[in-house]
């Protein structure tokens, strides 16, 4: 827009009038390019009022311009005017000119409110937040009154340092200046106080005399989210579209699906989503990530990888969701095929990604990729990332490779009780229940254990087997307070078990206050490792008296207890039953279970019947068929095992187990030119043999001893104890059976010449 300016005083005051309507608008260009002819034409503008309008469209457009109209300013004698001041001062502060900014408030001599509240908001966005709050303490001090704005801004700074206490000092004063009626200081005060006290926000929540805004609402839910509470969430969810009537926005349903999420409510977490394509939030980029995580935990892979492949927008975050999701649920194939469309789509990975990297790798047991994924890590600089580094850790340790992981961990400068408890851990997979507990004796001296390092310290406890050492980790617990926690008693009622103290299982079974269906299967699964199936049935009839559903661990663990105890019967009773009575879909555990039950008493043609049975979605893996090798060795049914060993060596070529329960079987059945040919197999494919090994206490030390292994530093000690233990448990044997022994003639001639076989 051209205008043909005139010196006349009406011309002048009309293209006055225009700018500030300009101003008013927005029309930021329009003003300037105004300005421009204004300047060209020779007129002189000599109503201050009108300079604040040119300088914030300086402000929105052009720096340059704005500096040059600061020096017209002040050779106008302009910069003692207060609101042309504040108009300057804004100006620097948009374009990041501090100095210049802070120049200009030092040269006012009359400031305002306006001008201090300029400060604070141009110190919050260009520096910190602790900056924003000293210009905000320097200006109270000069007694000026801040706007809703600043208010806002510094309650928002008070909860991102986690400085409560002047927070909520903060709220006398809004309530002392009126400010508490109004909505957005609300907000803020209520997300101030959801981060300490959700009790005090409710109380707030409660007093609030409107309440139809969104953002409260979200705020409430969000709170009650983030400290677990879910229920309570998603009842403020529900109160607020079904008794308020208020629409929930993006935000709120972020929140919903992460109490869904927590609680692995699929079925509402579906709702949810569907409410969010009828609302038309499909296609934000937040509720899309928090759908594929809310899918993922509750093992949905496939609808995950739907809302992925939907999502018109991506960033890191989804792609590392979707990993993750592959990753949680064991689909390790599927990432790796994402991770190469990842590469070809140019996507920067971070470190996440990189987490997830390592946790396949692990899964493939691949110690070179490891040391791949590790030496990429180091090249990016992310060698300081201590979740990294631990993640490094931990892969090292499950690909057999726990030296290495040794030394990462002795070089990291700071330990904190993660990386402790991940060093234990790996020392346990890799058998080394010594080193496992060493570690966590140093721990205890530098860092103080939590939960998972207790339970981390009962795993190799259990590892090693030893009951003193069980009790001394017990002790501890129960020191640290934490024997009463559902997830450590339940770790302390496996140890107990696997040590083979089935009372001691019991005691701490009884000792937890609030019983969960983890550990009411840590305890049926107890009562199967030792023997006791019949008490793993009777443990189910208490469970479920006392309103706990099994689950899919639940029954794998009373399948194993019939399996190990022999109750066919029973077992296959419960099997078929479990879908209908507790709503267990049989997974493939359930299956492999059952299979080794049948295989175990002999019914080969029933466990080939129950594999050819299996659902359509599942496939035999091989520790089915190994567990069908394993029986067919026991009874001597060469035709099935070498069937059986076809599919294992097709599934699993570089494992060894195949290999030696097939040359096992042979050579039991005296085929022992089929047995050589399956160990000769195994060496022309390079397939490393895992000797199994024995567990022997001497001196409170555990030692790792293989049969046959005259090449121990032990082994004349392990050697002399096993000879004394076989002379002890010989004697009291024969101190069994000569009562029995000593039977009359009048018995039978057969059972005399068995026991007469036996005692010789």
């Amino acid at each position: 827009m051209r205008f043909s300016i005139t010196h006349s005083g009406s011309r002048i005051s009309n293209w006055i009038s225009t700018i500030k309507d300009a101003s008013s608008s927005g029309k930021w260009l329009e003003i300037l390019q105004l300005y421009h002819d204004i300047r060209i034409s020779g007129a002189h503008l000599t109503d201050p009022s009108v300079f604040p309008s040119i300088l914030k469209a300086c402000s929105n457009l052009s720096f340059k311009l704005g500096t040059a109209m600061h020096g017209c300013l002040i050779k106008q004698g302009y910069e003692s005017s207060t609101s042309i001041a504040n108009s300057t001062i804004d100006l620097y502060m948009k374009w990041g000119e501090l100095v210049s900014a802070q120049r200009a408030f030092d040269s006012l001599k009359n400031k305002d409110s306006v001008s201090w509240n300029v400060m604070v908001h141009g110190n919050f966005s260009n520096r910190s937040a602790e900056a924003g709050l000293w210009w905000f303490m320097k200006g109270r001090f000069s007694h000026f009154q801040p706007n809703v704005s600043s208010l806002v801004l510094v309650l928002l700074a008070f909860r991102d340092l986690k400085s409560y206490r002047e927070g909520f000092a903060l709220h006398g004063y809004a309530i002392r200046c009126g400010f508490c009626a109004i909505i957005s200081v609300q907000n803020s005060l209520l997300s101030l106080y959801a981060e300490v006290n959700m009790c005090s926000a409710h109380k707030m929540f409660d007093e609030m005399s409107y309440r139809n805004d969104v953002v409260s609402w979200s705020v409430m839910i969000g709170g009650f989210v983030q400290i677990g509470e879910d229920e309570r969430g998603l009842e403020m969810f529900r109160n607020m579209v079904t008794e308020a009537g208020i629409t929930p926005d993006g935000v709120t349903v972020v929140s919903v699906l992460k109490a869904c999420t927590n609680l692995r409510d699929i079925s509402l977490g579906r709702m949810v989503h569907g409410f969010a394509i009828c609302r038309g939030w499909e296609d934000d980029l937040f509720v899309g990530n928090s759908l594929i995580d809310m899918y993922s935990k509750c093992c949905d892979a496939v609808s995950a990888f739907k809302i992925f492949k939907e999502m018109p927008e991506r960033n890191i975050v989804s792609w590392n969701s979707m990993l993750s999701t592959y990753v949680l649920n064991e689909k390790h194939l599927e990432a790796v095929a994402l991770l190469g469309t990842m590469v070809e789509e140019g996507v920067e990975k971070d470190e996440v990604t990189f987490v997830n990297v390592l946790q396949i790798v692990e899964h493939f047991l691949d110690p070179l990729q490891c040391k791949s994924v590790h030496g990429m890590i180091i090249r990016r600089g992310w060698e300081s990332n201590g979740s990294l580094v631990n993640s490094v850790i931990d892969a090292y340790a499950k690909c057999n490779l726990v030296e290495l992981a040794g030394t990462l961990f002795d070089g990291m400068k700071e330990k904190d009780v993660v990386a402790w408890s991940t060093m234990i851990a790996g020392f346990v997979h890799c058998g080394q229940p010594d080193q496992a507990i060493s570690v966590f004796k140093q721990m205890n001296k530098e860092v103080k254990p939590n939960e998972v390092s207790i339970m981390n310290l009962m795993e190799a406890c259990a590892v090693s087997a030893e009951l003193r050492r069980s009790k001394w980790a017990h002790g501890i617990a129960v020191r640290r307070g934490l024997a009463g926690d559902v997830a450590v008693g339940t770790a302390i009622i496996d140890m107990y078990s696997k040590c083979g103290d089935i009372e001691a299982s019991i005691r701490a079974f009884n000792q937890i206050p609030e019983k969960n269906v983890v550990c009411w299967s840590a305890m049926i699964s107890a009562y199967g490792i030792n023997g006791l199936a019949h008490e793993s049935l009777v443990s189910l009839e208490k469970m479920k008296q006392n309103g706990m559903k099994p689950n899919a661990v639940t029954t794998l663990s009373l399948l194993s207890a019939c399996s190990h105890g022999g109750l066919l019967e029973e077992g296959l009773s419960f099997f078929t039953s479990m879908e209908k009575e507790h709503g267990v879909e049989p997974g493939l555990e359930h299956y492999s279970c059952a299979i080794d039950m049948l295989a175990r008493a002999g019914k080969f043609n029933d466990a080939l019947e129950l594999i050819e049975r299996m659902p359509g979605q599942m496939e035999a893996g091989a520790s089915i068929w190994g567990t069908l090798l394993s029986s067919c060795r026991s009874y001597g049914n060469v035709v099935l095992g070498s069937g059986a060993a076809s599919h294992i060596l097709r599934l699993e070529p570089s494992s060894s187990a195949g290999y030696m329960l097939a040359s096992n079987l042979y050579a039991n059945c005296g085929l022992m030119t089929e047995s050589a040919r399956m160990r000769r197999l195994a060496k022309e494919r390079g397939v490393k043999v895992v000797a199994g090994y024995s567990l022997v206490h001497i001196n409170s030390e555990t030692w790792r001893f293989v049969a046959g292994d005259e090449l121990h530093p032990r082994a004349y000690e392990i050697y002399l104890m096993v000879d004394q233990l076989h002379s002890v448990m010989k004697i009291d044997y024969l101190k069994v059976l000569d009562p029995l022994l000593n039977i009359d003639e009048s018995k039978s001639d057969q059972t005399t010449q068995q026991f007469q076989k036996l005692k010789g």
